[in-house]
Formats: C-alpha cells, structure tokens, sequence
C-alpha cells in the first residue's frame, strides 16, 4: 500500500533535482557584460542605451552636417500657415 506523497515531499524533490532543470540556466543567464562579445547590433545599441553610451558613435563633423541638413528642410517648408 503506497502512501501518499505531502508537499513537502514534492518540494524537497524539486530542490534536489534544480541542477538537472534545463530552463534554470536561460532564466539565469543576465547577457553579456563585455562589449567584445556582444554580436548583433540590436544588442549593442540597447546595451548602449542601458549604459548611458551613443552608439554608433557619431563624429562631430557627422553631428554638424546632420544638423545642418535638418536645418535647411525645415526652413524649406512650402507651405505657410
């Protein structure tokens, strides 16, 4: 006559066979910290956006003739309200 498994039982179970669980180690895996080793570049603008970083990085001269460019369209408006 077998006896009913308790909560306990089940729960010390669990515990003992957490290393054997295949979906512990995704849910413990945080990305990676070295900048190197990140691949996509999805990857890298959202680590650089946690990080506080611009990427790709832009150079001044870049910065200047963007800006310059949003400038002149915006002054080129055809239509006046």
């Amino acid at each position: 006559m077998e006896k009913p498994r308790s909560r306990d039982w089940r729960l010390a179970q669990k515990r003992r066979k957490k290393s054997r669980d295949v979906h512990t180690a995704r849910l413990r895996f945080r990305g990676e910290k070295n900048w190197k080793m990140l691949y996509l570049r999805s990857e890298k603008v959202s680590r650089a956006a946690q990080l506080g970083m611009e990427y790709p990085r832009i150079t001044r001269r870049q910065r200047t003739k963007r800006g310059l460019e949003e400038y002149l369209l915006a002054n080129e408006c055809p239509f006046h309200l």
